[in-house]
């Protein structure tokens, strides 16, 4: 009886394994491997612009920059007199500068 009942376990674990390992075909291939998730984008603060002739340099996070050069995975593309165009750790960010408040004068 034991020999029975140790083939019909056998049996039983030859059947139902390789049932159990096939997987679904329509499921998208690394279904169950979460997937990474991009880092949050840091808040970047444009404080000024110099924009001349021949002279560009923004502020940014208190740090002057030129055009090219790169700082803490920030690296400026482009400076305009009203926004800086960087790219943060490969994401295209616009950088513009905050618009003063408007002051009233009372009478």
């Amino acid at each position: 009886m034991n020999i029975a009942r140790s083939i019909g376990l056998i049996m039983l674990l030859l059947v139902w394994g390789p049932a159990n390992a096939v997987q679904d075909p329509t499921r998208p291939p690394h279904a169950e491997e979460p997937s990474a998730k991009p880092a949050p984008l840091r808040p970047l603060s444009l404080d000024s612009i110099v924009y001349g002739d021949g002279r560009r340099v923004a502020v940014i996070d208190g740090r002057p920059m030129r055009e090219g050069e790169t700082v803490n995975g920030v690296r400026v593309k482009a400076i305009h007199s009203d926004r800086v165009e960087v790219l943060d750790r490969g994401h295209k960010r616009v950088l513009r500068l905050e618009s003063l408040p408007s002051v009233r004068v009372s009478r």
